[in-house]
């Protein structure tokens, strides 16, 4: 049976506590090895994803929208919470009007080999430090075939509650890695670009058939690339999305 909650102070639910405080959040979830999905839907595509959930919270009437959910949650002894909407809201800080939420063990992100091994398209995103302009590219470059996505170390978090909202749960679906460093030659140039924390490389998109080759520290891979930078993010993102 799902857990009755009353108590916002309940320490079962240190997972939940504070949901809007992006500060804390970006430090504690990373650290504590989890995310938040939220919404039926994202919910759905986390666990379509692979991904494992350590509880769920959600008012009462999810409980039937969720029914199997919650089914496979207590027969695998992962903890199901309910309780009131104000409680709810005293404990994450916000109006759960989407009425579920789950905590998720965070995954562990791939090597860049891995992920681009085999993709055909390939999104880099340089420096992109707002957590809906990275959901919104996330669920933009989905519909157009994007088979994954680099990030580098000052994105904003693709797993935070507010990107994988945003992204309907396509930050969850997409192929994922953070690195350091990625150079890449696009083909009108032999010159490599750096595409670093520095960020000093310019929006630019690789016609797909000629190729763009994209180094690590170790491989080097031939793909079409599509590099964005955060001062051309909200233009880059309109126009994807109307294609």
């Amino acid at each position: 049976m799902p857990d009755q909650i009353t108590d916002p102070q309940d320490p079962r639910l240190a997972d939940y506590v504070a949901l809007t405080d992006v500060a804390l959040r970006r430090r504690i979830e990373p650290e504590g090895g989890l995310y938040i999905a939220e919404s039926e839907k994202v919910i759905r595509r986390a666990l379509a994803a692979g991904h494992r959930p350590r509880s769920y919270l959600m008012a009462q009437r999810w409980l039937t929208d969720l029914g199997d959910v919650v089914a496979d949650a207590e027969a695998h002894g992962i903890p199901v919470y309910v309780g009131e909407h104000s409680t709810i809201e005293s404990l994450t800080g916000f109006h759960l009007h989407r009425g579920a939420l789950a905590a998720m063990h965070r995954p562990t992100l791939p090597a860049v080999a891995d992920v681009v091994r085999g993709a055909r398209r390939v999104v880099v995103l340089e420096d992109i430090v707002d957590h809906t302009n990275v959901g919104a590219i996330f669920r933009s470059v989905a519909g157009l075939g994007a088979d994954a996505v680099l990030v580098t170390p000052r994105c904003a978090d693709p797993l935070y509650r507010r990107s994988v909202r945003v992204s309907s749960g396509r930050s969850l679906s997409l192929a994922v890695s953070k690195n350091s460093s990625f150079i890449v030659t696009l083909p009108s140039s032999k010159m490599p670009r750096v595409i670093s924390s520095a960020g000093n490389a310019t929006l630019c998109a690789a016609s797909p058939g000629l190729g763009s080759r994209v180094r690590s520290s170790r491989s080097t891979f031939t793909l079409p690339v599509i590099t964005m930078k955060n001062s051309m993010m909200t233009k880059t993102t309109s126009i994807m999305g109307a294609i």
